[in-house]
């Protein structure tokens, strides 16, 4: 293992089969351990968030940065935005640790991987963070600038809100939300602008979140049911739209869903990649979280192009994910396969072949501000 170092932040390299450069980012006097991921530069140079949260464990931290990479690449993929996949992970409570100093340290750790990877906001991590992390380190988007695009929230939210309808069209021959029954499973940023989406589309709503005062308030805003954080994955429902954190669709809890499809803004909902094939077996349609959810992607990536940011080109975008959701949904009947392994076996396609990889170097209009 290579250590590097950059003033006081140590980059040690781990050697991770499968991933081209996986570092371990330490700086004791800011009280950062961090890991930063970098799966598959074919396309571009990596592009994702960063989450800071407080992990159990190292190599649980280690686990969650490598899927979260490994999703970037094909979400970036199949939205052609000319990226590679990359994640990076902060092990600290955002409550109690994050400090200017510990997001100055990680921004000196981003700089030091020369544009390699480009960070973003992410859970636990927002845009005034990146902001701060911006002082150290041009590879960073998002910000709350006018040169850049600021919060990704809406937009994943929309994109998602696209792939209910675009999943509903499948299941039910129409794309209306109007009487459908959707149960969202958390009301951060992207859920909290998704329910508001599907209110105003006519949906019936019901809801959860850990934070109950927040539920209530929501529920009361919309008119929603609410059910206990437990039970929402259970609650009968056209859709089930998970918002929060991955690994919610395993063994445990796929054989006593009630939903005839899923289609939310969570990244690695499924724990394994076999339970996409569980799920079909089931008849339950899965819209692939890293097709449906590529709309915050699809935003901050629009501020490193050479014209510069402006968001009717990603809107445009965004709403192709119905689309490309439809398509894959007919990929996967035609070819008797799991809607994931269509999504990826698509992925993969355009990695092999190099569709939509990028052709000029990403530019960083914020730097002139």
């Amino acid at each position: 293992m290579a250590v590097l170092e950059k003033n006081l932040v140590a980059l040690e390299r781990l050697n991770i089969k499968g991933y081209e450069q996986v570092v371990q980012v330490t700086d004791k006097k800011a009280g950062l351990t961090a890991i930063i991921a970098i799966h598959d530069t074919t396309l571009g140079p990596a592009l994702g968030g960063t989450r800071i949260q407080p992990y159990a464990s190292f190599d649980e931290a280690l686990e969650d940065a490598l899927r979260l990479a490994k999703g970037m690449t094909y979400k970036a993929a199949i939205a052609e935005v000319g990226h590679g996949g990359g994640k990076s992970v902060i092990i600290a409570d955002p409550k109690k640790h994050k400090t200017p100093e510990l997001l100055l340290a990680f921004g000196a750790a981003v700089e030091a991987l020369g544009g390699q990877y480009i960070c973003a906001e992410d859970v636990g991590c927002s845009t005034e963070d990146v902001k701060m992390i911006r002082r150290a380190t041009k590879y960073v988007v998002g910000l709350p600038a006018a040169k850049s695009s600021g919060d990704p929230g809406p937009f994943t939210a929309w994109g998602t809100f696209r792939g209910i309808q675009a999943t509903l069209k499948k299941i039910f021959g129409s794309d209306s939300c109007e009487g459908r029954t959707v149960a969202v499973q958390g009301l951060g940023n992207v859920g909290l602008n998704l329910v508001e989406y599907l209110f105003w589309a006519g949906a019936n709503l019901i809801l959860s979140d850990i934070d109950s005062a927040k539920l209530q308030k929501v529920a009361a805003k919309y008119g929603a049911k609410t059910v206990p954080s437990d039970q929402i994955l259970y609650t009968e429902c056209d859709i089930l739209a998970p918002c929060a954190l991955g690994g919610i669709l395993n063994d445990q809890t796929i054989p006593k869903l009630r939903c005839k499809g899923i289609a939310g803004g969570a990244n690695n909902q499924l724990l394994k990649p076999y339970h996409a094939k569980v799920l079909r077996d089931l008849r339950i349609l899965y819209a692939p979280d890293f097709v449906i959810n590529a709309g915050g992607l699809l935003n901050v990536s629009v501020e490193l192009e050479e014209e510069g940011y402006h968001p009717a080109l990603p809107r445009f975008k965004v709403n192709q994910i119905y689309d490309t959701l439809g398509a894959i949904y007919e990929i996967a009947e035609r070819n008797n396969e799991s809607t994931n392994d269509a999504a990826v076996a698509l992925a993969d396609y355009r990695i092999k072949y190099g569709i939509g990889k990028r052709a000029i170097a990403p530019v960083f209009h914020h730097t002139a501000e």
